[in-house]
C-alpha cells in the first residue's frame, strides 16, 4: 500500500520508483494494526547508561559472538577519535578492533542470502543506483550489512544509524566502517541522547544531501521533519519497513505534512508470510533461552496479539509444550487463534497465573501497571513488537520499586513485598536485542524489495523471489499442462496468485 501525498509530479514519482531499489528490507517483525496510535518517542526513560550486571552467567557473555559482547566498555565512543586503516574518520562505532571478526560475520550472512547475492552480481556492472544517496535507520546486523554493501556495489552512497539501542552488532558496524561501505553512527547500548545524536550525524545536513530515506520505525523520518525539514526538497521518497513507522506516516499524511511519496514495505506478501511469521517463530525461542534458560513445557504463556508475529510466537511455544493464551482486539485474528487451538481471553483474566507475557501488537500500554501489580513473582515480561511502548515501563520507574540488573538485558523489578518480575531488554524488541534472527528468511524479504521496485512486477515479483530460494531446498515445481493452465485461466508460468493475495 502506498502512503500518498499531495503535489507529487509524475516525473518525481517515476524517479522514486526507480530509486526504491534501495528498499531491501531486513526488519524482523510484523506488528498487528490497532486503533490506538503510538507516539513518536518510543524509548523508555532512564536509558542514559546501562547499569552493570549484578551477577552475569558465563553463558550470557558473548565475547565476539554474533550479537557482540555485553562485557565491553560501556562508555560512549562519541568523544573518542577513530580512524580506519585508510584514514577515514567520518563515523562513530564502538571498537574498530572487531572489524575482522565482523567481516567474517558478514561473509557468513552472505552464504545464507543466496538470491540477494545473485541479484547483486547481475546488476553490479550497470550501477543502477549511481547518484542515489541513501540515509538509513535500521537494525545494524550482519543481514543489514549485506543490504548496505549491496547498495554500495550498485552505486549508492549510504549513511546509516541504528533504529534500536540494543540491536547493533558492534563487530559488524566496525567491518562496515573499516571498508568504507557506509558512513555509520551506531553501537550497542546507546543512551537516549546517543541515539538521537547518531541519527543527526547520520543525516549530515550540513555536509551531505540525502535523496532517499530507508526507515524502520519512523524515527529518522520524524527527526528530519523536526530538525531538518529543508532536506525534503531533494528527497525523492521514503521506504518504511515497520507498521509502527507506517502509523506515523499516516499521521503526517492526515495532517497534510507528508510532502513526498512513501512506500509501506509490509504490504509485500513475502515479508508478511516469510519474515514476520517464520522469523519470529524461531527467534522468539532463541531470545528467551539466551536470557532466561527457561524450560517451556507446562508454562502458561500469554501472547498479546495474533498477527503474523503472534502466530509465529504461539506456534513455537506450543510446539515445546507451553499452555498458550491469546489476547486480541480484532475478531478475525481472534477467530484464527481459536481455530488454531488457543484460548482467547483478556489479559486481566489470566495475568495472575501467567508465567510469561509476550506483547506482539505494536500498540501502546498493552501491559499496564495494574497488570504488572497482579503478576505472580517470577513472571517473565517481554516484547516482540517494534517499539518499547507496549509495556508501561514509565509506571515501573517509581520510588517504591527497585530495579536490579541480573544479566545483560535482564532486569528484575522488585516490589516492596519481595515480588519480582523478570523484564527482558527493557521492553524493546526481544529477538534483535537478545539474540539473532534467521538469515535465510531475511534473504527472501531483501530480495523481494529488489524485484518489487526495480522490475515493477505485480504478483510475479513475489513468485520470482520464492523461486530463487527453492534450489536451496532441492525443491522441484510441477509445471501446468496447457490444458490445465487454460482451465484455470492463467499462464502456465504464472503468476499464480491474484493481485489481492496477502
Amino acid at each position: 500500500m502506498l502512503v500518498t501525498c499531495s503535489k507529487v509530479t509524475t516525473a518525481k514519482w517515476f524517479t522514486f520508483l526507480l530509486c526504491l531499489f534501495v528498499s531491501l528490507f531486513l526488519a524482523p517483525q510484523q506488528i498487528q494494526f490497532t486503533e490506538q496510535k503510538p507516539k513518536f518517542n518510543k524509548h523508555s526513560p532512564n536509558t542514559s547508561r546501562r547499569s552493570p550486571a549484578g551477577s552475569i552467567s558465563q553463558l550470557s557473555i558473548d565475547s565476539y559472538s554474533s550479537v557482540c559482547s555485553d562485557s565491553e566498555d560501556e562508555s560512549s565512543p562519541r568523544d573518542k577519535p577513530q580512524k580506519t586503516s585508510k584514514g577515514l574518520s567520518d563515523f562513530c562505532i564502538k571498537n574498530m578492533k572487531q572489524a575482522e571478526f565482523g567481516r567474517r560475520e558478514i561473509e557468513t550472512a552472505q552464504q545464507e542470502m543466496p538470491a540477494l547475492m545473485v541479484l547483486r552480481k547481475r546488476a553490479c556492472g550497470e550501477k543502477p543506483l549511481a547518484g542515489a544517496k541513501v540515509v538509513g535507520c535500521t537494525h545494524i546486523t550482519a543481514q543489514t550489512a549485506v543490504l548496505i554493501e549491496t547498495l554500495s556495489v550498485l552505486g549508492a552512497q549510504c549513511r546509516w544509524a541504528a533504529c534500536n539501542i540494543f540491536s547493533t552488532q558492534n563487530a559488524v558496524a566496525a567491518a562496515l566502517a573499516e571498508r568504507g561501505t557506509a558512513v555509520l553512527f551506531a553501537w550497542r547500548g546507546e543512551s537516549e541522547e546517543d541515539f538521537w545524536w547518531c541519527i543527526d550525524r547520520c543525516v549530515g545536513a550540513e555536509t551531505w544531501q540525502p535523496n532517499m530515506i530507508l526507515d524502520d520505525g519512523g524515527d529518522l523520518t520524524h527527526w528530519i521533519y523536526k530538525k531538518h525539514p529543508g532536506l525534503f526538497k531533494k528527497i525523492i521518497g521514503i521506504v518504511e519497513e515497520s507498521v509502527t513507522g507506517i502509523y506515523r506516516l499516516y499521521q503526517l499524511s492526515k495532517a497534510g505534512k507528508l510532502c513526498i511519496p512513501a512506500m509501506n514495505v509490509n504490504d509485500s506478501v513475502t515479508k508478511q508470510k516469510f519474515e514476520n511469521l517464520y522469523c519470529c517463530k524461531e527467534s522468539i525461542l532463541d531470545g528467551l533461552k539466551r536470557t532466561t534458560d527457561i524450560m517451556f513445557g507446562g508454562k502458561q504463556v500469554v501472547v498479546c496479539g495474533y498477527g503474523e508475529v503472534g502466530k509465529g510466537c504461539c506456534a513455537a511455544l506450543k510446539a515445546l509444550g507451553a499452555v498458550i493464551y491469546v489476547t486480541e482486539v480484532d475478531p478475525i485474528c481472534a477467530v484464527q487463534a481459536c481455530m488454531d487451538g488457543f484460548r482467547v481471553i483478556k489479559l486481566s483474566e489470566v495475568v495472575r497465573q501467567a508465567d510469561m507475557v509476550i506483547t506482539c501488537t505494536g500498540n501502546k500500554n498493552v501491559v499496564e501497571r495494574e497488570h504488572l501489580d497482579r503478576m505472580k513473582s517470577g513472571c517473565i515480561v517481554c516484547n516482540m513488537g517494534h517499539c518499547s511502548t507496549e509495556i508501561d515501563l514509565l509506571s515501573l520507574r517509581t520510588a517504591e520499586l527497585r530495579w536490579k540488573r541480573v544479566r545483560p538485558k535482564v532486569d528484575h523489578v522488585i516490589w516492596p513485598d519481595g515480588k519480582r518480575i523478570v523484564l527482558l531488554a527493557e521492553g524493546r524488541l526481544l529477538n534483535l536485542s537478545c539474540s539473532t534472527v534467521p538469515l535465510f528468511v531475511l534473504s527472501i524479504t531483501a530480495t523481494t524489495q529488489v524485484r518489487l521496485f526495480v522490475l515493477c512486477y505485480l504478483l510475479q515479483k513475489y513468485e520470482y523471489v520464492a523461486s530463487l530460494h527453492l534450489q536451496t531446498f532441492d525443491a522441484h515445481l510441477t509445471e501446468l499442462t496447457d490444458e490445465q493452465a487454460k482451465y484455470l485461466g492463467i499462464s502456465k508460468h504464472g503468476p499464480f496468485k491474484p493481485n489481492y493475495y496477502k
